[in-house]
C-alpha cells in the first residue's frame, strides 16, 4: 500500500467512559468552573455560575480528562451562556484525579435566538500536533448540543473523513479531533455532523463561519 498522503491522526482521544458527571465531583467540578468564571475580566455584573451546570461527556487526551460544561446565567446586561470545560490528570489505576484545571468564558449569543441553527456548538483550542515538513493541526475539543430531532451520533471529519465520532448522550456530545491543518495546501477545517439512527446525515457545522453579509446573523 502506497504511504499516505495525509498521515494525520484519526480517533486520538478515548471514548467516552463515564456517564455525565454528577453528585459530589460534579459539585468538584463546579468548584473549578466557578473560579475560572470569577476570573473572566469583562463578565457583566450580576452574572454568576447557578447551581445546576450543564455538564458534557468527558473524553481523555494527552494524559488529561475533559469534560466540557454550559450554564444559563441572568445579567445587568441579559441572559448569558457560561461555557467552559475542567479538565483533571488522568488517574493511574484506581486513583483520585488531581491537577484540577478550568477554563470559561460568556456568550450573548443564544441558540433560541438563532432558529437557523441546527447545532448549538463551542470549542476551544488545547493541543497542537506537528507533522512532517511543518505540517500542523490544532488539537480542539468541540461540544454542543443537536437542535434537530433524532440525532443519535456527531462526528468530527476533515474533507470528508471521519477523525472522530460519539454517541448523544442526554442531548449532548463532546469530541476531541484536529482542526485548522497547516501546510497542506489549501486549509483544511473540521466540520461537524449529526446522524440519525439509520446513518442519515441531519445537519453539519463548520467551526469557522462563512463569509456573510454583516447583517447576516452567524452560524451556529
Amino acid at each position: 500500500m502506497a504511504p499516505n498522503p495525509r498521515p494525520i491522526p484519526r480517533f486520538i482521544a478515548d471514548t467516552s467512559q463515564e456517564a455525565i458527571a454528577g453528585g459530589r465531583f460534579a459539585a468538584r467540578l463546579r468548584e473549578g468552573f466557578v473560579s475560572a468564571v470569577e476570573a473572566i475580566g469583562d463578565l457583566p455584573a450580576g452574572a454568576a455560575v447557578p447551581e445546576e451546570v450543564d455538564w458534557f461527556p468527558e473524553r481523555a487526551w494527552g494524559g488529561r480528562v475533559w469534560i466540557p460544561c454550559s450554564a444559563r446565567t441572568e445579567s445587568e446586561e441579559g441572559t448569558l451562556e457560561l461555557f467552559g470545560h475542567v479538565s483533571y490528570a488522568l488517574p493511574i489505576g484506581e486513583g483520585d484525579p488531581t491537577d484540577f484545571r478550568a477554563t470559561a468564558d460568556f456568550t450573548d449569543v443564544l441558540a433560541e435566538d438563532n432558529p437557523d441553527w441546527n447545532i448549538d456548538l463551542n470549542d476551544d483550542v488545547i493541543g497542537r500536533w506537528r507533522g512532517e515538513n511543518g505540517r500542523a493541526g490544532a488539537v480542539t475539543l468541540v461540544w454542543g448540543r443537536p437542535l434537530v430531532r433524532g440525532a443519535v451520533a456527531a462526528t468530527a471529519e476533515l474533507d470528508n473523513e471521519t477523525v472522530d465520532q460519539e454517541e448523544i448522550n442526554r442531548d449532548r456530545f463532546t469530541l476531541i479531533a484536529l482542526d485548522a491543518l497547516e501546510a497542506y495546501g489549501d486549509d483544511v477545517f473540521m466540520e461537524v455532523k449529526l446522524w440519525s439512527r439509520r446513518a442519515l446525515e441531519l445537519a453539519s457545522e463548520s467551526l469557522y463561519a462563512e463569509p456573510e453579509d454583516e447583517d447576516t446573523a452567524p452560524a451556529g
